[in-house]
């Protein structure tokens, strides 16, 4: 398998080794193989994942395959042009994917903070508090005399957050099978119930 996809919950911590170790709890949901992009027709090889709806009796009566109304999110995952068909479509996915998989690749988007100040966006220590001062929370000199313009790239204020981010070799820390939940070491950016990206 190429990736799988997930739900965040929480973070929480368990201990190994006389150690408390920071984990963010994914749940992984009933996912099926929606279908294939060839190489041949498409120009690249892909598997198509979805999220199924548990509401839905059956899944995938339709001519074509699988009905995209049934999965509340789609996505595709990159695979070698071997692997085309590897798995029925409409077969479905789940834990079995992570069998000997001890760190992977998470994509998620993160939170969104709106128009944010330069002191939040980028961590300004900004200038004194108190004993007379007129500076305090604002952005300060660009320095941009010569060229009189600004240049690409500043911190300066600015919309903040909503950035898909991508963390390489997160180590699993946990697997439980029966309640359908992951524990990967560290933070995962992006809020509660939002869809985090696997790659294997």
């Amino acid at each position: 398998m190429a990736g799988l996809l997930a739900r965040k919950i929480e973070m929480t911590r368990v201990i190994k080794d006389d150690k408390f170790i920071p984990v963010t709890l994914l749940s992984i949901p009933l996912m099926q193989v929606v279908g294939y992009k060839t190489a041949e027709k498409d120009g690249y090889s892909a598997i198509v994942i979805g999220i199924a709806r548990k509401e839905k009796a059956e899944l995938g009566t339709d001519k074509k395959g699988l009905n995209a109304k049934n999965f509340s999110d789609i996505k595709e995952f990159p695979i070698e042009q071997s692997e085309e068909g590897s798995r029925e479509v409409g077969s479905e996915i789940g834990f079995d994917a992570l069998e000997w998989v001890e760190t992977v690749t998470l994509t998620s988007i993160s939170k969104g903070h709106g128009f944010s100040g330069a002191m939040k966006r980028h961590n300004f220590s900004g200038g004194p508090g108190s004993h007379g001062s007129k500076f305090h929370r604002a952005l300060g000199s660009i320095w941009n005399r010569k060229p009189v313009r600004t240049h690409k790239g500043k911190k300066m204020h600015g919309h903040y957050g909503v950035d898909t981010n991508t963390l390489r070799d997160v180590k699993i820390e946990i697997i439980n099978i029966q309640a359908g939940v992951i524990g990967v070491r560290g933070p995962v950016p992006g809020a509660r119930n939002s869809l985090v990206n696997i790659y294997l």
